[in-house]
């Protein structure tokens, strides 16, 4: 019998700072062998896309909203297992996503996204690999927190831009 799983090799990656201005300390991926980072790559994607305006207005207001009051979960649209923190915006309707690691209130991992044409993310294979990425990088976090690797304080994670990372 043959297995339909998807089988994603390891990729090497650091974790990059984005511009901090409010009350929420937000990081973004950058695979190494890339030249942009996962959120810059949504951004250039969909940033003059006149189809999905509206959609991506909402999740740049949501972002905006977020800085200014923390990543509170009512910003967030639950998304991956119930073990892990993948969520998405916006947590209204639309056709565009970008998902996200809710490390906690003040720390936000923003990742990748694209256009949901259906029922669920895992049914797109574009999706689910930006999901499937923040599940493999929140597991490696939560390891490296647990062996004393990694420290979260209460707004930031410390020294994680000074590491790579394989996932």
């Amino acid at each position: 019998m043959q297995s339909n799983k998807i089988i994603y090799p390891m990729k090497e990656l650091i974790v990059k700072s984005i511009e901090n201005e409010g009350v929420v300390t937000m990081y973004t991926l950058q695979f190494l062998d890339e030249n942009s980072s996962e959120f810059d790559k949504f951004v250039k994607r969909f940033k003059d896309s006149a189809k999905l305006k509206r959609d991506y207005q909402i999740i740049l207001y949501a972002l905006s909203k977020i800085s200014q009051n923390g990543a509170l979960e009512r910003y967030f649209r639950p998304e991956g297992k119930m073990s892990d923190r993948v969520c998405a915006l916006p947590v209204d309707s639309g056709m565009l996503r970008l998902y996200c690691l809710r490390i906690t209130d003040k720390i936000l991992i923003i990742g990748n996204g694209g256009v949901k044409k259906t029922h669920t993310y895992e049914e797109s294979e574009e999706l689910l690999g930006y999901v499937i990425d923040l599940q493999k990088f929140d597991s490696l976090i939560r390891s490296e927190v647990a062996n004393g690797s990694l420290t979260i304080s209460e707004t930031e994670i410390e020294d994680i831009t000074d590491k790579s990372f394989e996932i």
